[in-house]
């Protein structure tokens, strides 16, 4: 039985890979700067809770941000876990503003126990995601014409990971774990110079691309305990070592009607940052559940195109609530969860030269156990706001659904 699902996990993952590497997952022009919008991993019932996770710890989801969080899982339980989202964002700047609609799927995990105390998780996620297309216009003044330019900016692509990850529990109170990524795939920005009312003229054309090909590691570390049966209290930790990134650099340039001609180069001068994050999670009753996390990515310190301190430090903020109505109850709307949360962050690029303001996100969820099964349906909505309304100020809604399939499968039926 065991077997029969990993190779269905197997198939899944593979046609997971092939979609991610074809697929646009945003339309945001601030995924212009650095590797592109880089993702927080959160699963579906975390978004519907801010974005909180270092220190969740439960038996009926799977939590990548925290490795330790794997050997939560039940002895006899195999679980899978698949989420989709449509993001829809608005654009807002001194000269208009314009809409956007993406679909996409999110990430795909399993998880299911080693032995007794230890836990085991896989599956692809993203890392970054890169997808925009927009123009400026412009004027040149030369005696005595003037002459009317367009830029043309656009780019897609993306980063993707593929990770296996291990956990231990032991002293009944604490457990470690590790995650190992590999990570692939390329972030594509082109740029294209034309002229409107100059005959006789050419375009001027540059498309340059990043393609990742890397090993790295995260590490988790959970403490937790009951108090008078009522007070569950987890604190989680997670860190990862700043890394060199293997990158390869290619450039395609055109001008006065030439052919594209290629340059590449590999650059062992890009890395990814050091990550440190803590978070606390309270549980009163089974019932409500309260979270904080605090997570730093010191992109400061890291070498982006050979050069320190061309990025900056994201730190986060998330708070999170979930709510159940009666753990024992029959009902169905005893079961549901209800989810809400908030976050601030900070981006870790600049643009020209200056830091841009925190972003804001809030967001809602439920959780739907299906009748007669183990398996949750979650979908959460979020708003989101990025930018300024002196620059570029983006505001997105987001829905996330997805499944998480808990299953009974280590059990042998007797006859």
């Amino acid at each position: 039985m065991l077997k029969n699902k990993l190779i269905l996990f197997a198939i899944l993952l593979f046609v997971a890979i092939q979609i991610s590497v074809s697929q646009n997952n945003t339309n945001s022009p601030y995924t212009r700067f650095g590797f592109g919008d880089i993702s927080d991993n959160n699963s579906g019932e975390q978004r519907g809770m801010g974005g909180v996770g270092i220190g969740l710890r439960n038996k009926t989801g799977i939590n990548t941000i925290n490795p330790a969080s794997y050997s939560s899982v039940d002895s006899m339980t195999f679980m899978f876990d698949i989420g989709v989202s449509a993001l829809y964002s608005r654009f807002t700047e001194t000269a208009g503003s314009t809409n956007k609609l993406n679909a996409n799927l999110e990430y795909i995990t399993m998880q299911f126990p080693l032995s007794k105390n230890f836990g085991f998780s896989a599956g692809l996620l993203p890392y970054s995601f890169s997808g925009y297309n927009f123009s400026v216009n412009s004027n040149l003044t030369t005696s005595p014409d003037t002459i009317k330019t367009t830029q043309s900016f656009f780019g897609n692509g993306g980063i993707s990971q593929v990770y296996g990850g291990i956990s231990y529990m032991f002293l009944n109170h604490i457990s470690i774990g590790v995650n190992a990524y590999y990570m692939f795939g390329s972030a594509v920005n082109s740029r294209l110079l034309s002229f409107t009312n100059l005959n006789n003229s050419y375009n001027s054309y540059q498309s340059d691309s990043i393609a990742v090909s890397n090993l790295r590691f995260r590490y988790g570390l959970q403490f937790f305990n009951t108090f008078d049966k009522k007070h569950d209290v987890n604190l989680g930790i997670i860190y990862e070592f700043k890394n060199k990134l293997n990158a390869t650099y290619s450039e395609f340039t055109s001008s006065v009607g030439t052919d594209l001609t290629p340059y590449k180069e590999v650059y062992s001068k890009f890395e990814t940052p050091t990550i440190y994050g803590i978070g606390l999670n309270y549980m009163y009753n089974k019932k409500i559940s309260v979270a904080l996390d605090y997570s730093l990515q010191k992109w400061s310190d890291v070498q982006y195109f050979g050069v320190v301190d061309s990025l900056n430090d994201r730190s986060k903020i998330a708070l999170g609530i979930e709510f159940l109505p009666n753990p024992r109850g029959r009902k169905f709307t005893d079961k549901l969860l209800y989810r809400a949360g908030l976050n601030i962050s900070e981006p870790y690029y600049k643009f020209e030269g200056s830091t841009q303001p925190k972003n804001f996100g809030i967001s809602f969820g439920i959780g739907m156990p299906l009748k007669s099964s183990k398996t949750v349906v979650n979908t959460s909505f979020e708003y989101g706001k990025i930018g300024t309304s002196g620059l570029l100020r983006e505001d997105y809604f987001k829905f996330t659904l997805n499944a998480t399939f808990n299953e009974n499968w280590f059990f042998k039926r007797k006859l």
